[in-house]
């Protein structure tokens, strides 16, 4: 485990360094921040409730996540420093567990940062604190999940522009394709929600902390994580 540390303290550290850090937290926020007061109009609902607030967070996430994970394996390719890095002692799950949890790290401070907007409007109404709280957990949940497939996609690209676009992509049909079910039959409709990251973060946006959708969450972080290592190792030995 203390190797893990070692690499989330240097992706960590070279994050910190990067001038896209601070503009995509800037984005995030700003973005957030429309997408509530704006786009959903707040104000002129008539119901204490935030998931409109949070409904922002999949499509968010389709731009956020590719700016943090797009360089985390394609630029060590580029660079040609993931050769050093499979030569030194660490182990493939050291480096795939040490570069997920920094970019884990960084999306769960950006969802911090929203706590604000919530704070300053539940004196505005009949807010129940247990709802946001399961909101904001079904959030970090879904931002897990994406992150390591994001990762996932920059192992499989040659540079940064290839792993943005890519994750973007795969984000987007993975984050919205429940948009486009609810007029398919419902055996089809079924088998396409299942593989939507937004689907499965209905139920917490409700407030509702559902064990299938937290258990897909947790098996799909898991199951992009190994195929990551499998990635490593064939980029080791071939």
């Amino acid at each position: 485990m203390n190797r893990t540390f070692v690499i989330i303290k240097r992706e960590l550290f070279a994050l910190h360094l990067s001038p896209l850090l601070y503009g995509t937290a800037l984005f995030f926020l700003l973005f957030m921040s429309i997408w509530f007061y704006y786009f959903r109009r707040f104000f002129t609902m008539d119901v204490a409730s935030l998931r409109p607030f949070f409904a922002g967070f999949p499509l968010a996430f389709t731009l956020v996540v590719p700016s943090f994970t797009m360089k985390l394996w394609a630029e060590e390719q580029k660079l040609g420093t993931i050769e050093i890095l499979l030569t030194m002692p660490f182990s493939e799950w050291n480096l795939v567990l040490g570069k997920f949890l920094s970019a884990f790290i960084v999306l769960s401070g950006l969802i911090l940062l929203t706590v604000p907007v919530p704070l300053s409007i539940m004196p505005l109404g009949d807010f129940d604190a247990g709802v946001i709280t399961g909101e904001y957990i079904g959030t970090l949940l879904m931002g897990a999940s994406a992150t390591a497939l994001g990762l996932l996609l920059s192992s499989l690209a040659k540079n940064q522009a290839g792993a943005f676009l890519g994750s973007v992509s795969v984000l987007l049909i993975v984050m919205l394709i429940n948009n486009i079910t609810r007029n398919l039959q419902p055996a089809v409709a079924q088998v396409l929600n299942f593989f939507s990251l937004s689907f499965h973060f209905e139920s917490f946006s409700k407030g509702i902390l559902d064990t299938r959708d937290l258990s897909f969450f947790l098996l799909s972080t898991a199951l992009f994580l190994f195929l990551n290592t499998r990635i490593i190792i064939f980029r080791k030995y071939r």
